[in-house]
């Protein structure tokens, strides 16, 4: 590897429509790191959390529309301009367009808050997910990281990790369980595949 190999850190762009959690616990996971940054955070709502998380942790945060995201291409050309080597969607709602994946093909993922194929596809998520998880008296629930195709949640699966539901569990208590999965395995996740690329 050259020298400039090892200066030019790898970049990550998250795209994030709510509160923002996990966006902040991979930006802190990878502020520590020389090799790897969150060069921006990308939402589609003005009210979501994520993007007062990045400000406050200053990482770049872009707002954008539906029109810049599906018929200009306003987010393609920042994503150009940033260039980068993962795209993260972390509770990102809306369904990724087709020339985005194309021009990234192979670098976006997502995290859904359950063990797919079971539980996806479109309006499965949030607290959706964890009250059918729990409606259904599944034994178990967890989190699935994947590739992003252009059909939601459908992509080849990276990771997953499970979670035990007892009896007494809750959509907010299986919730809580759920994002201790993210926070531990999310950001593991993203520099076990940025550091294969080398």
């Amino acid at each position: 590897m050259s020298d400039k190999a090892k200066e030019t850190p790898k970049k990550i762009v998250i795209f994030a429509s709510g509160s923002g959690t996990n966006a902040e616990n991979i930006i802190k996971f990878f502020q520590k790191s020389q090799n790897i940054e969150v060069a921006a955070v990308l939402s589609n709502k003005r009210s979501a959390g994520a993007l007062k998380r990045a400000y406050n942790l200053n990482v770049k945060a872009l707002l954008f529309d539906r029109e810049a995201l599906y018929e200009s291409h306003d987010v393609l050309n920042i994503l150009k301009d940033i260039k980068p080597d993962l795209i993260v969607l972390a509770g990102f709602l809306w369904l990724f367009p087709k020339r985005i994946i194309r021009e990234f093909s192979g670098k976006i993922i997502n995290i859904h808050p359950a063990l797919l194929p079971n539980y996806g596809g479109k309006g499965m998520y949030g607290s959706r997910v964890h009250e059918a998880v729990i409606a259904n008296k599944e034994k178990e629930s967890g989190i699935s990281i994947h590739y992003v195709n252009e059909n939601y949640d459908e992509g080849q699966l990276i990771f997953q990790a499970t979670t035990q539901l007892e009896n007494t569990d809750t959509p907010d208590s299986l919730a809580q369980k759920i994002h201790k999965l993210e926070y531990k395995h999310f950001p593991e996740v993203i520099q076990q595949l940025l550091e294969k690329e080398k």
